[in-house]
């Protein structure tokens, strides 16, 4: 049994209700066998493996908070402190009823790459709660997010952990955590990222994610000798990821034709209308189904994912496992030749068989998530460097930063691919470029 592979089998034993996280877990550990057999004895003889896959840290704690009915509810609270060895930990808070501890480990796991592929010197966390924010008042939300944060904020802070927003956590909830944590500790620092402009936060963080997005996939197109303008796109997903993806991808003459949400997803063949979007989504936080009200050539399919659609390329901006094996063989045949990831783990292990299979036959392309979605986090960690240097950067500057790191982490992924044997593989680059900078930080500071 090769150290992976004992690594593995000692987490499943210690961890077999964790599916989330142990899927994770293996396919991150599996892709790492090229370098690790390389360093084994090395690795071996500091149990880094060992260290790597256990977080330093899991807090858990209820949030007691009172309804508008005046009733008491009570839900859970985490935050998973991951690997620090490069900086403070940095990774969002997820509000949805689907949040538990196995879902925000396999996260927390993926953030650690994740942020070290940005070149920039922050960890790995994630954290959340099991709340939906999802039909509550903006006083309901309030009132839970000043709990959440009374707990919370004993421990994080400015040069400690620096949590974010993700699903069900955005400017509205950021700015509620952010004045509890200033009213309980006094302090003004840039503690959350994510924040309103009026307070610290980043021009173009909003955008960040779906812009990073496209620029990686730009250079992925390129690296295989192709062009993204006149491609065909279909995005899944309505919020900031998939709008901002859509902009941008717009923007350098492709044509995007899909978007989505929970109940179902909107097909326009002339491509989707932006302002009518953003009308929908930030205007009055509707359905997606109203886009046909406003745009009659379009079709809405209530209760399906667009994976059916053909494309060229696809960009899943929505939510984990929303491709499964039979959407991925779907998108193939209808002539889709690549996929980058806009949300956290979308595509199951079954899809990613299938691209692998396809990379295989006929040089498919597929950039997982945390290289693709870098793009959110790396322009977190500039708006830390603003709130430390108590100043603010002009859009085109943050946006020129994100743009230099999205072509940044593209070279490091495909170069570690090729190095280490598996040219075109950027699921293995991800991992093993990730991998390298942490595990050589972990060794040089001890056994911590």
């Amino acid at each position: 049994m090769s150290y992976v592979e004992e690594v593995y089998a000692g987490l499943e034993a210690k961890h077999p209700n964790e599916s989330e996280f142990l899927e994770a877990a293996k396919r991150v550990l599996d892709s790492l066998e090229p370098i690790v057999s390389a360093h084994e004895e090395k690795y071996r003889s500091t149990a880094l493996l060992e260290r790597l896959v256990e977080p330093e840290r899991i807090i858990t704690f209820r949030v007691p908070w009172v309804d508008d009915q005046g009733k008491p509810q009570v839900n859970l609270g985490y935050r998973v402190q991951f690997n620090s060895a490069i900086g403070p930990y940095k990774g969002g808070l997820r509000f949805h009823p689907s949040v538990n501890q196995s879902i925000l480990k396999f996260l927390g796991f993926e953030q650690i790459f994740k942020n070290s592929l940005t070149g920039l010197p922050i960890g790995g966390g994630k954290g959340g709660s099991d709340f939906d924010p999802k039909g509550k008042s903006d006083a309901e939300v309030m009132r839970f997010c000043q709990s959440f944060m009374t707990e919370l904020c004993k421990y994080i802070g400015k040069d400690t952990d620096v949590p974010a927003g993700d699903i069900g956590v955005g400017g509205r909830e950021i700015g509620y955590l952010y004045g509890q944590y200033k009213r309980i500790t006094g302090l003004y620092e840039g503690v959350l990222t994510g924040k309103g402009l009026t307070f610290g936060g980043s021009l173009a963080r909003t955008e960040a994610t779906g812009y990073g997005l496209v620029y990686i996939t730009n250079e992925v197109v390129k690296g295989a000798g192709r062009d993204l303008k006149g491609k065909t796109i279909v995005v899944s997903g309505s919020g900031n990821v998939a709008q901002y993806a859509i902009q941008k991808a717009e923007q350098l003459g492709a044509k995007c034709v899909t978007c989505s949400d929970s109940n179902g997803y909107v097909y326009d063949p002339d491509g989707i209308k932006l302002d009518v979007v953003f009308d929908i989504k930030q205007g009055h936080r509707g359905r997606i189904r109203e886009y046909v009200e406003k745009v009659p050539t379009a079709q809405y399919f209530e209760g399906q994912k667009p994976w059916s659609v053909p494309c060229d390329i696809a960009l899943p901006c929505a939510t984990q496992n929303e491709i499964n094996g039979e959407d991925a063989r779907t998108l193939i045949k209808n002539g889709c030749w690549c996929v980058c990831e806009g949300a956290n783990m979308p595509s199951d292990a079954d899809a990613i068989d299938e691209y692998e299979k396809a990379r295989e036959e006929k040089g498919f392309l597929f950039m997982p998530a945390k290289a693709a979605n870098a793009g959110g986090v790396a322009v977190s960690a500039l708006e830390m460097s603003q709130n430390s240097e108590r100043l603010s950067w002009s859009f085109d500057e943050v946006d020129h930063k994100l743009e230099d790191i999205m072509k940044d982490i593209y070279s490091k992924v495909s170069t570690a691919a090729k190095t280490y044997g598996h040219e075109g593989d950027f699921v293995v680059g991800a991992n093993i470029a990730g991998f390298q900078k942490v595990a050589e930080a972990m060794s040089a500071q001890g056994l911590v």
